[in-house]
């Protein structure tokens, strides 16, 4: 039987957080600022996969296009973090208006309060959003220093009930070593917590992986760069990325 078009396409998930890297979003050739081209390119990916699916999406954004104050001297940790994290805000905001320009209803949560310009995080708002069909974008990371992006993303995950947490990255999968200078290096199809945890495969942070793996909140790193890769994610695909599980 012909699908229609714009019909609803099967998913294994009902919600989702997904997160991206704030390079995601810069320049194609040099990962930094924001492109254009690269937020138009994302944007398209989500808005076409949230479509086919209606997955309902989170999404936690990072700031290394922006940003990276432990890189620069003389500022303590403590500040570059929350300089991070206010570049994440940044980074939501541009992603929410290339998304809402393609149609897709969309609101930005930030853990430090920025009234004028975004809601502050409430769980509980944040669920009824997602019920309602918009892509929440969770940013300001956990709004306290010392934690990373990959920390928040596992922590909504978990706090909102997703299914599934999605980590975007530049190769299509956890591999044995790194793929782009070893020829060698093998994919993973699937592996457990602490197996990546002992291998040191530098997927996530441990606290990201100890929240997840505590809340058994299954983890599938994918090649968002390759398009289509998202929506066959949704779907479940054996042939994508790498769950990590158990």
């Amino acid at each position: 039987m012909r699908r229609r078009a714009g019909a609803e396409e099967a998913t294994m998930y009902r919600r989702v957080l997904l997160k991206l890297s704030g390079e995601r979003i810069g320049d194609p050739e040099r990962r930094q600022g924001i492109s254009r081209e690269s937020l138009l390119e994302i944007a398209d990916e989500i808005s076409a996969a949230v479509r086919r699916t209606k997955v309902q999406l989170g999404l936690v954004i990072g700031a290394g296009n922006l940003l990276r104050g432990r890189d620069i001297e003389f500022i303590e940790r403590t500040t570059a973090d929350y300089m991070g994290m206010l570049s994440t805000v940044i980074n939501a905001c541009a992603l929410q208006a290339v998304l809402e320009h393609r149609g897709v209803m969309t609101r930005v949560m930030t853990a430090i309060e920025i009234p004028r310009i975004a809601e502050p995080y409430i769980r509980r708002r944040a669920v009824r959003h997602l019920e309602k069909g918009r892509v929440v974008i969770f940013a300001a990371g956990t709004g306290n220093p010392y934690f990373t992006t990959d920390t928040a993303a596992a922590l909504r995950a978990v706090e909102i009930g997703a299914d599934v947490l999605v980590k975007a990255t530049q190769v299509d999968g956890v591999y044995s070593a790194d793929p782009r200078t070893n020829p060698r290096a093998r994919r993973y199809r699937s592996i457990g917590f602490m197996e990546a945890i002992k291998r040191k495969l530098g997927v996530m942070d441990a606290t990201a992986f100890t929240l997840c793996m505590e809340n058994k909140l299954p983890v599938v790193v994918f090649d968002l760069y390759r398009k289509g890769n998202l929506l066959k994610v949704l779907q479940g695909s054996a042939s994508v990325g790498t769950v990590i599980r158990g």
